[in-house]
């Protein structure tokens, strides 16, 4: 993806709204997930295949995630390492969802797909904002 569509994807040239921007769509869709598992995680464990005490942690983890990524996104132009980190959080949270579907997991036909879509969404996310982190640091040079 270059660095005009990326632009285009975020609706602005400014390579900083662009990161924040990455950063804030993150937030709501992590915590909006948190949210779902802290409060329906009976019914979605059921559905998912997951036990609902499982769900709640993570519910609990991704609220706490979320909120930390919301802060740095409100932030005038958020701190390169602390970008890097939610980047590498990311990448390891979708990469240990994969390990975990593979290894201990044993959920219904619809939480193997949702694990794998939920890990899929967040290494874009990680992508998305590596490559605003990238073309907000080469427009600074």
């Amino acid at each position: 993806m270059s660095a005009s569509q990326l632009a285009a994807l975020a609706r602005t040239a400014d390579p900083q709204v662009v990161l924040r921007r990455f950063l804030t769509l993150d937030a709501l869709v992590t915590g909006a997930n948190g949210l779902a598992y802290l409060a329906v995680s009976g019914p979605l464990g059921d559905f998912l295949g997951v036990d609902s005490a499982l769900l709640l942690g993570l519910g609990a983890f991704l609220l706490a995630y979320a909120a930390g990524v919301g802060v740095l996104a409100s932030r005038g132009r958020p701190p390169a390492l602390a970008v890097r980190a939610v980047i590498e959080a990311n990448l390891t949270w979708a990469a240990l969802s994969c390990l975990a579907l593979a290894l201990w997991l044993t959920p219904s036909t619809a939480g193997a797909v949702w694990t794998v879509l939920q890990a899929a969404v967040v290494a874009g996310f990680a992508l998305l904002q590596h490559m605003a982190l990238r073309a907000r640091q080469g427009s600074s040079e």
